[in-house]
């Protein structure tokens, strides 16, 4: 057996590697090359939006806001901590396994915590619109943007690539 025959176990042919002539070794270095450049895009704008977050309290209009603000307001910083946690995580795991011949496990770990860096993000984007909006507009009008939001962005970011997942393996 040849290092780029597939072992048992091994997902060659299956999904989006079909046609792939690479060892495990090798797709592991092309999945993390991508992941890379997918959360360059997504942490360039978690920081600047966390970074907005983190100027309102300072604003003279914040000691206006209600007490239900002020709550969605924590509630939206500490969502956005966690967001940057989680999307700048896999950097962490690549610099503390680097050289220790884990890179399959790496990106998978990585994967993950994106996974959850959007899933987290959506809740992010959620409340901040709520924040604003409900400043802005009437409560009413308020939640039921943040929910066509919300339903848009689960389309966008869940919805259409599980659905494109599951019809490229039919």
């Amino acid at each position: 057996m040849t290092a780029r025959e597939p072992r048992d176990g091994d997902q060659r042919g299956a999904g989006a590697d079909a046609g792939r002539d690479e060892t495990p070794e090798e797709r592991a270095d092309r999945r993390w090359t991508d992941l890379l450049q997918e959360l360059r895009v997504a942490q360039t704008g978690v920081q600047i939006l966390f970074g907005f977050l983190l100027t309102v309290a300072f604003q003279q209009r914040f000691t206006q806001l209600t007490a239900t603000d002020r709550d969605i307001y924590v509630v939206t910083i500490v969502l956005g901590a966690a967001t940057t946690g989680a999307l700048v995580g896999p950097v962490s795991i690549h610099r503390l396994l680097t050289g220790r011949r884990l890179k399959p496990e790496t990106v998978a770990w990585a994967s993950r915590l994106t996974v959850l860096g959007l899933v987290l993000l959506l809740c992010t984007m959620a409340s901040s619109l709520l924040l604003v909006l409900r400043v802005v507009v009437r409560d009413p009008v308020a939640a039921w943007l943040v929910g066509a939001m919300a339903a848009w962005f689960v389309l966008c970011w869940f919805v259409l690539p599980l659905w494109a997942r599951h019809r490229s393996t039919s």
